[in-house]
């Protein structure tokens, strides 16, 4: 036989970020903890709504398995009061209930201890409150009814299995079969008998139990009624997904806009401004006119209906909009009284980092280093670029940005146009920030490129040196978002910039002495390695091919060829090279030898302790096949480093297949340990040369597979 379980906790609102993590983390602790118990669940699902977490399991065994432990006691004639001991851990009563066995360390008592197992029902309490106490809350709270402590007050809890009410242990909450539908549509109680008659009755209540349902309702909602209005919604996937966990029951509703904000520029308000005003603050989706500018409407979701269709939450709606575009209005109005080059003196009121002075500091470091940058872009104007990393953090003391904190650089850039600055210097001041997260684009134009890398590089350069680095808990600073982002934009852009340079100059421009400046320089390219290795595998490149152009410049470590590989766009090169090269037959046969001759020649190495790395001797190469590899390697190795030198990566591993006729016969036809001590040194000087030629395009010992 086997059953089914409803568990619901129902509680005050949970913020929206929380819940459909809660619900997983839920269903995963009632799930691992039936299994535990011996009463695994066939099917295991959960809900999440703004009020309620909710899991529906079936197929769980009405008893537990019975189970059988054996339990290994004293010795033989071991002290009476060692075996009285063992019998009451044991819960026998005497000696006559055990078994003697032989083992190879004599004759010891056993005790095998047969357990019935107990009814489902009788587990589930203990079992369902462990599970409830272990949800790891982001943040949690405790209150006068109960000693859980959960993100918010609980109201009542449904617990039933096999459609009979489960008793929990939470103090004054109502556990049973009684729950609630939508806080206003349907606030009566409802009694429900099991799974099917909880979901029937709470879609009846005005309660969409399941998130993906929510959601895809207010996507199709959205759009039909911008549609009717011959409009469209401003595509947001993440303010989609957090009103899905505002509301039970769903209600789209269209508002309007004072046509005064969204008149054409200076008279209306950015569109930025108007929708983040809209999103930031009240949740509102902006809507579009088909040519991409803004609409006067706007679309909201309600969590209730109305006799009246929704009219008189609309124009409350409209009221509270109303109110917060004026404010923005009059920060727009009085900002651009100011022009934007009057507003950098003011940054040195603004600490950046007590241990790195003030954002005005950062200003002219970032300032020095633009116009250092600007050489490595092709059409970066380095005077453009400086004048843009002036005016770059500026908006941050105006009235607007003080409101909108997302909106900074953005409004850099209509104060900067409005001050009458080159349009490319206010484009620069827009995309220094970017990109702001994995989903966001690079900046393109050769000034924003420039000022966006000097700012993060900067960042970088600043925080490792007064040690304030990223740990594994914590990275307070958002360097790691530097990096990656200096990674795209040195990757997408295809800037042939040496990154240690680059730390070491902005590390100069932060007046650090030579000798400190390389040692944050030389400690930030490997950081930053680390992160294009993260970077690489989420595009799907294996991470062993990864390390292996990494560590062939000694990227990880000290260089191998006393430098440090560097340059982002070689490095990626390589890694795409050294895949192609790997899904030729040549270049698996290749890798196959390397690790063979590698393998022998460790293996020697170690017995003989010396090395082999001294070249070989061509007059002491007897038979033909080594013969034919030891003409073959100088040349092989010669022209790999001239197309590696040339950046020619994929002819640079091509250049290498020639190699595997040759080393293929050696293997076949040559001893190496032979009994003559030269012959078979000379051989482990051969084998070592072909490591030594294939790992100048990469070190193929990293190499898996």
């Amino acid at each position: 036989m086997s059953g089914e379980l409803l568990l619901e906790l129902l509680s005050e609102e949970i913020p929206a970020r929380m819940q459909r993590r809660a619900s997983d983390d839920l269903v995963a602790a009632v799930r691992d903890r039936l299994a535990a118990a011996g009463i695994p669940a066939v099917r295991i699902a959960g809900c999440v709504t703004p009020r309620r977490l909710v899991v529906i399991a079936d197929g769980i065994p009405d008893r537990q398995p019975d189970r059988s432990e054996e339990r290994r006691g004293p010795r033989v004639g071991a002290p009476q009061q060692a075996l009285d001991g063992f019998l009451r851990a044991a819960g026998l009563k005497s000696v006559k209930e055990c078994e003697v066995r032989s083992t190879e360390r004599g004759e010891f008592y056993f005790a095998v201890l047969n357990q019935p197992g107990g009814a489902t029902a009788a587990v589930l309490p203990a079992l369902l409150l462990a599970a409830a106490t272990a949800l790891p809350w982001p943040k949690s709270m405790r209150y006068p009814a109960s000693a859980l402590r959960w993100v918010r007050p609980l109201n009542s809890v449904v617990c039933l299995f096999d459609g009979e009410a489960v008793p929990l242990a939470l103090g004054d909450v109502p556990v049973g079969r009684v729950t609630r539908g939508h806080r206003f549509l349907a606030p009566a109680p409802i009694e429900v008998a099991n799974a099917a008659d909880y979901r029937e009755k709470q879609r009846q209540a005005h309660v969409v139990l399941d998130w993906a349902e929510r959601r895809e309702v207010i996507d199709r909602d959205l759009r039909t009624l911008a549609a009717v209005e011959g409009l469209r919604v401003k595509d947001d996937t993440g303010l989609l997904d957090e009103v899905a966990g505002l509301a039970e029951w769903p209600v789209v509703l269209i508002g309007s806009i004072d046509a005064d904000f969204v008149r054409p520029l200076p008279d209306g308000l950015p569109p930025e401004v108007l929708a983040t005003a809209m999103r930031t603050h009240q949740k509102y989706f902006t809507c579009l006119n088909q040519d991409g500018t803004p609409a006067p409407r706007f679309l909201f979701v309600a969590n209730n209906t109305t006799p009246d269709g929704g009219k008189t939450v609309a124009a409350g709606n409209e009221r509270v909009l109303r109110a917060r575009l004026s404010d923005a209005r009059f920060f727009w109005d009085q900002d651009r009284k100011v022009r934007l080059e009057e507003r950098v003196e003011a940054l040195k009121q603004r600490v950046y980092h007590e241990k790195l002075g003030t954002v005005y500091d950062k200003v002219e470091r970032t300032e020095e280093l633009a116009e250092y940058l600007a050489e490595y872009v092709p059409g970066a104007d380095a005077a453009l670029c400086r004048r843009a990393a002036r005016l770059a953090k500026a908006d941050l003391s105006s009235g607007m940005v003080g409101e909108f904190p997302e909106l900074q650089g953005i409004m850099g850039r209509y104060y900067a146009l409005n001050g009458g600055e080159d349009a490319r210097v206010a484009d620069a001041i827009a995309d220094h920030y970017r990109p702001l997260g994995p989903n966001d684009g690079v900046p393109s134009a050769p000034g924003s490129i420039v000022v966006a890398l000097a700012d993060k590089i900067d960042a970088l350069v600043a925080f490792f040196s007064v040690g304030e680095k990223p740990t594994g808990s914590g990275d307070p600073f958002a360097l790691r978002r530097a990096a990656q982002g200096v990674i795209r934009i040195v990757l997408e852009s295809k800037m042939r910039l040496a990154l240690t340079a680059a730390f070491a100059a902005a590390g100069e421009i932060r007046r650090l002495t030579m000798e400190d400046a390389q040692a944050v320089a030389i400690e930030l390219t490997a950081f930053v390695a680390d992160r294009l290795k993260v970077h690489l595998r989420d595009q799907g490149v294996r991470h062993d091919l990864i390390a292996a152009a990494f560590e062939q410049a000694g990227i990880m470590g000290v260089a191998r060829h006393g430098r440090y590989e560097d340059d982002l766009v070689r490095l990626r090169a390589k890694v795409d090279a050294l895949k192609g090269f790997l899904s030729t037959d040549d270049g698996r046969n290749l890798l196959i030898a390397y690790r063979r001759a590698s393998n022998i020649v460790s293996i020697e190495e170690r017995k003989d302790n010396r090395q082999y790395g001294q070249d070989y001797d061509g007059q002491q190469l007897m038979e033909a096949a080594e013969i034919l590899l030891g003409q073959t390697l100088p040349e092989v190795g010669r022209r790999t480093k001239e197309f590696f030198d040339q950046e020619e990566f994929g002819n640079a591993m091509a250049a290498l297949a020639a190699l595997r006729q040759p080393v293929d016969e050696f293997f076949d036809k040559v001893t190496v340990n032979v009994g003559d001590p030269k012959l078979r040194m000379n051989r482990l000087r051969l084998l070592t040369r072909i490591r030594n030629t294939m790992n100048q395009v990469a070190d193929f010992s990293q190499i898996e597979g």
